[in-house]
């Protein structure tokens, strides 16, 4: 069974390598996937974001990478052929706003939405965090593992 691992990637956290390296032990093939938010103004180019994600998932041999930048998530994953989309959950906030969209894609595609709860060492970090500790101190590199980091 293959499986999506979407986000924004904006950047790699120990908390998104947690979850693939879960979800590649779950499923036959995760693609894990760059997705473009309009919430979100990106900090890094979707190359770099490819770049740090394929390091992050280099041992990972039923990983792939690959972006969408344009459409529907429910339309990557017809076009792919996948009916799983793995999302990690830090808490009840996460669960709160993840549902919707879990409901919207199995009502439009059929899609199937399996959470992995955040390993409790790792829940505290989000990718937002860890940019506005990198803007305060260039050195600190807080949940960002040094295989990710150029």
């Amino acid at each position: 069974m293959r499986a999506l691992f979407p986000g924004s990637f904006d950047p790699v956290t120990q908390g998104h390598q947690d979850v693939l390296r879960r979800a590649a032990f779950l499923f036959d093939e995760v693609v894990a996937c760059v997705m473009f938010n309009a919430k979100k103004t990106g900090r890094f180019p979707v190359p770099e974001r490819l770049d740090r994600l394929r390091a992050a998932a280099a041992d990972l041999s039923n990983v792939t990478v690959d972006s969408h930048t344009g459409g529907l998530l429910v339309d990557y994953c017809r076009r792919a052929g996948i009916d799983v989309v793995v999302r990690g959950v830090r808490g009840v906030h996460d669960l709160d706003h993840e549902m919707p969209m879990a409901r919207m894609n199995h009502e439009l595609a059929g899609v199937e939405t399996f959470f992995i709860g955040a390993d409790p060492a790792l829940a505290h970090i989000s990718s937002t965090l860890v940019t506005a500790m990198s803007q305060q101190d260039p050195s600190r590199h807080s949940g960002v593992d040094s295989k990710s980091e150029d």
